[in-house]
């Protein structure tokens, strides 16, 4: 039965557009691999760093993850440029054509690329923030202190990671909070995509624990299978996001893909989780 837009066969619609199985989630996996190689591009012709406007496209990500809470609780019709993979493939084009349009006023003007990019991203998203003006704060309240809770564990298990490397192995008697605050500084961006993605897990736990949603994604339905609880998100976000990053940091050497590559990972943490706050938001009025 079709479930989006009728133009498209069943079986496209049956394949990619009725949840995430294994085949889907290596295809959106090329099709996001490919969006990054020309994005790579894109960056060092322009000579800029990504990382200039990670906060920057946050707007953006908040233009898709509330269109498509939108769409899942029937405010927006249910097309194929309103849902996974088409609405993304949308938003990443509106948002690297947004991303040049600001690189030419700042060539030609001198406006500072990163706040015109936020703003635009802002201008963007206002119908999507007036649809959201009567929401449901016991789930956004739930999804915040749990993200609250397990953030401060990441951060606690960081500053004991570093306490047992200076006292045990590197013999210091003490560890210097200063330190600790300035190397957080030093790798904000890195803990601000595994915080990203500890919302995503936060968000995904209060909704199939709480709101009785389901998990769509496979990992973490394999996880519960085998543990039986959802709480293995976290620590599987937790190891995951900073392997990766351990991986991105040491082993690639170009400036820009590797901070391409962090603003991808800090994208898919932040993209589906406020696609789960938001939707959760609005489905239980």
């Amino acid at each position: 039965m079709p479930t989006v837009d009728t133009f498209l066969p069943d079986i496209i619609q049956s394949t990619f557009f009725s949840g995430y199985t294994v085949f889907n989630t290596v295809v959106y996996t090329l099709i996001l691999v490919v969006f990054i190689l020309a994005i790579i591009k894109m960056f060092k012709k322009l000579e800029i760093d990504p990382l200039s406007i990670f906060y920057s496209i946050i707007p953006f990500i908040f233009l898709g993850s509330s269109t498509r809470a939108l769409v899942d609780n029937g405010v927006y019709p249910k097309t194929v440029f309103l849902i996974t993979p088409g609405l993304y493939i949308l938003v990443g084009l509106i948002t690297i054509l947004s991303f040049l349009f600001c690189i030419c006023l700042f060539t030609k003007k001198g406006i500072d690329y990163r706040y015109s990019l936020f703003s635009i991203g802002i201008i963007f998203s206002l119908p999507n923030m007036i649809s959201f003006s009567n929401v449901n704060s016991t789930a956004i309240i739930h999804v915040i202190l749990t993200w609250i809770f397990t953030s401060l564990i990441f951060i606690g298990l960081v500053f004991l990671v570093l306490y047992i490397k200076n006292n045990i192995l590197d013999s210091i008697d003490k560890i210097d909070l200063s330190k600790f605050i300035a190397k957080m500084k030093k790798y904000k961006i890195n803990f601000s995509i595994v915080l990203a993605h500890l919302f995503d897990a936060s968000t995904t736990y209060v909704a199939v624990e709480y709101f009785n949603y389901s998990e769509q994604h496979v990992l973490p339905n394999a996880l519960n299978h085998l543990f039986d609880t959802y709480l293995t998100l976290f620590p599987m976000k937790i190891i995951v996001i900073v392997a990766v990053l351990y991986i991105i940091d040491q082993y690639f050497d170009d400036l820009t893909i590797k901070n391409l590559l962090k603003l991808t990972v800090f994208v898919l943490g932040l993209a589906p989780g406020l696609r789960n706050i938001l939707t959760m938001a609005l489905a239980t009025i």
